[in-house]
């Protein structure tokens, strides 16, 4: 079946943004009054769950023996991170990872259809693209998934179902690009081919059941990754 969309994870996938994301978590800890730091270490072993509330949660459920903060809490300083990591990326600016632009001009050019599946939210999604492209995320995306429009998160297959559904399309159909363990699943419980560039947190992590891996998409052969020829796509690099 021809391909018809790509549909692409957001962080560290699209860009190496899981550091902002640390930082804003600290950086929200600190105003709020609580003493916690999260420091690269941790942050990669909290990264194995996905979604920032629920990545509070655990870390409260892992290293506090009370509940420190009830759901509302847990929402409320969620929300504060969120607004710091937007005002870091505004300040700091965000450039793609390697490969990343160049990949959705040219599906772009050859009218394929482009599409996000994260566990992050929307507003996230938007402090990217204004930074990269100086345009919200619905004039680069056709569909976007995004945050807690999914029941379950990563490595549940609901995002990325959800972004099939509003593209109208079978997974033969289409492509997915992630980063970590977690990604991987959930695209391939959804039925999807997928694309495995590790990122900086991810690195390491057990991706075996990706059909490609390779370390950037600079490495990609757009004819054949466009004709749906994944073991083919890879560019030579002699």
């Amino acid at each position: 079946m021809t391909l018809s969309a790509l549909i692409f994870d957001v962080d560290g996938t699209l860009a190496e943004t899981e550091d902002l994301h640390r930082r804003a978590f600290n950086i929200s800890f600190t105003a709020a009054g609580h003493e916690w730091f999260w420091d690269v270490p941790l942050y990669r072993e909290l990264l194995k769950v996905t979604g920032g509330k629920e990545r509070i949660r655990a870390f409260l459920d892992c290293f506090f023996n009370t509940t420190t903060l009830d759901s509302d809490g847990v929402a409320a300083l969620h929300r504060a991170k969120s607004r710091t990591y937007e005002r870091i990326i505004a300040r700091e600016g965000l450039q793609l990872r390697p490969g990343v632009m160049a990949l959705i001009d040219a599906a772009r050019s050859s009218g394929l259809k482009l599409a996000v599946a994260t566990t992050t939210n929307l507003p996230n999604v938007d402090a990217l693209c204004q930074s990269v492209w100086r345009q919200p995320a619905s004039e680069i995306f056709d569909v976007i998934a995004a945050g807690d429009e999914a029941p379950h998160k990563k490595p549940a297959p609901d995002v990325y179902n959800i972004a099939l559904e509003r593209l109208g399309l079978a997974p033969s159909e289409c492509i997915a690009f992630e980063d970590s363990r977690n990604g991987v699943i959930a695209a391939k419980a959804a039925g999807l081919r997928v694309v495995v560039t590790p990122s900086q947190y991810s690195t390491g992590e057990d991706v075996a059941q990706a059909d490609l891996l390779i370390d950037d998409l600079t490495k990609l052969d757009f004819e054949h990754l466009f004709r749906g020829q994944l073991k083919s796509a890879t560019a030579d690099l002699e």
